[in-house]
């Protein structure tokens, strides 16, 4: 058990890292490499597939050595990945037939809105969980199928496989072996019943996309197949897939019903636990799969905020207000808190619960004596105030909420100032872990749990996550309410739908 490792492989959208973890699911060693995005036209965002494996097994080549460790030492590969961003491949030579297209991609918003048009929001609602957004993958597939000379001949022929990042890499990685995903993957691309666990043929038929592109569902611990020999030295497992959020919402332990965490990293993605119950929301939250173990699944209602982190980007790129993330808290604590100045970072429309995307960003509540802290100040508190919003909404759609305790992680949990007004703002617990890298450590946990180290949810306390920190309300709750009160009504101003 002492020398028995774990390797999580996290495939992110600007980066690829792979951490090799003991089998007490501590971290050991790690491995990063930046990944390039193209952007070839207006609202397009693209891979180069050789990116995503390269990179891929690169990491995970250097994380194991650098753990000192062999590859017949690891017990089972993990792999998380960012979602809905979509990939088609010859299944012959496994060669990509165009760059992967990524989830921030806008260029299906018009096949978008005739779905719309065609009443199939309903429908899609209903079988998915989703909303017919550019962000998942169903229409960026057809947009493929469409534009690709010859693609929709050989896909018909049985010829080409479709996969979001986690199909792909699970191919690459297998030398071909195996065209699969998880559950929690299969259930972001708008073409998968997350109540049934199985491909939706209505929704297939009406984007004619034939169902032999599509890759065999399995659980988010299963046997994935294993690694080429000459990847890594010998075959290795590779025993967990789950979806970035999904995986965080594993590594966080948010194991019973009722339990919350949010990401917060350029955007902020925050998932709760509705149990065994998939739950349809009436404020425009997303239903989804939290994860599927055993062939029993749990589901999620998920919000997303577009812009959380990339605020204090624009603080530091746009503004030139500070100079490195980190001094954003320092700069905000020096606010007069007597002044009520609201931004509203609707940089590229408003995520969860409004879902408007002609929405632009706007600052209210300016005086003569506003300056830089007070403008920081209101950006970190734009990133609590969507994250209410998130939690009202959830708390409507699902009355057995209650009162609940935040789990966070991404980069802005650093900053100590933004995590006690996140406290503030929310009337609510907000726990900081020991280990920020929950979404690596939920994989390097699937991984655990299909090769037996790690026990199943629900069997007993988790010993996998640690707090680090507690952050508690301190603002009297009618300052707080009339504080919301006041950016309520500044989102309002900017909406457009």
């Amino acid at each position: 058990m002492a020398d028995t490792v774990l390797l999580a492989l996290d495939q992110g959208t600007t980066s690829t890292r792979a951490i090799a973890f003991g089998a007490d699911l501590r971290p050991r060693a790690t491995a990063q490499r930046e990944l390039p995005q193209h952007f070839p036209a207006p609202g397009w965002v693209e891979h180069a597939p050789e990116d995503l494996r390269d990179g891929s097994i690169a990491c995970l080549r250097e994380a194991l050595a650098r753990a000192g460790a062999e590859a017949a030492q690891v017990a089972g590969i993990g792999i998380t990945n960012q979602r809905e961003t979509t990939l088609l491949w010859d299944r012959d030579t496994g060669q990509p037939l165009h760059r992967a297209i990524v989830w921030q991609d806008r260029r299906t918003a018009p096949l978008c809105g005739q779905l719309r048009a065609e009443g199939l929001e309903e429908l899609i609602a209903e079988r998915t969980g989703l909303l017919p957004d550019p962000y998942f993958s169903a229409t960026k597939l057809a947009w493929l199928l469409d534009h690709l000379p010859g693609a929709r001949d050989a896909a018909a022929r049985g010829r080409l496989c479709f996969g979001t990042v986690d199909s792909f890499l699970l191919w690459q990685l297998t030398g071909g072996r195996v065209h699969a995903t998880d559950a929690t993957n299969a259930a972001r691309t708008m073409l998968f019943d997350i109540r049934r666990g199985a491909w939706d043929d209505d929704l297939l038929r009406h984007l004619r996309i034939p169902a032999a592109l599509m890759p065999e569902v399995r659980d988010c611990a299963a046997e994935f197949g294993t690694t080429d020999p000459a990847i890594l030295g010998t075959a290795v497992p590779i025993r967990g897939v789950a979806g970035d959020q999904h995986a965080a919402m594993l590594g966080q332990a948010c194991f019973a019903p009722g339990m919350l965490k949010s990401t917060y990293g350029t955007g902020c993605f925050a998932l709760l636990n509705t149990g065994d119950t998939p739950v349809r929301s009436r404020y425009r939250l997303l239903t989804t799969l939290a994860w599927q173990l055993g062939g029993q699944r749990t589901y999620a209602l998920e919000g997303a905020i577009f812009v959380a982190g990339a605020a204090v980007q624009w603080l530091r790129d746009g503004l030139g207000i500070i100079r490195h993330a980190a001094e954003s808290g320092e700069l905000a604590a020096r606010a007069d808190p007597a002044q009520r100045v609201h931004f509203v970072p609707a940089f590229v429309g408003l995520g969860a619960p409004h879902w408007d995307a002609a929405a632009r960003g706007a600052l209210f509540g300016l005086t003569r004596g506003t300056g830089p802290a007070e403008i920081a100040r209101a950006a970190l508190e734009s990133v609590a105030w969507q994250t209410r919003d998130l939690l009202e909404a959830m708390r409507a759609d699902w009355p057995a909420l209650g009162d609940t305790v935040l789990r966070v992680d991404g980069g802005m949990t650093a900053s100590h100032w933004t995590m006690q007004f996140l406290a503030d703002a929310l009337g609510a617990p907000v726990d900081v872990p020991e280990l920020g890298e929950t979404t690596a450590l939920g994989a390097a946990y699937l991984a655990g749990l299909q090769a037996g180290l790690c026990p199943a949810p629900g069997a007993g306390a988790p010993t996998h996550w640690r707090l680090e920190r507690r952050f508690t309300p301190r603002m009297d709750p009618t300052e707080a309410g009339s504080r919301y009160a006041g950016w309520r009504d500044a989102v309002g101003r900017v909406l457009v739908r």
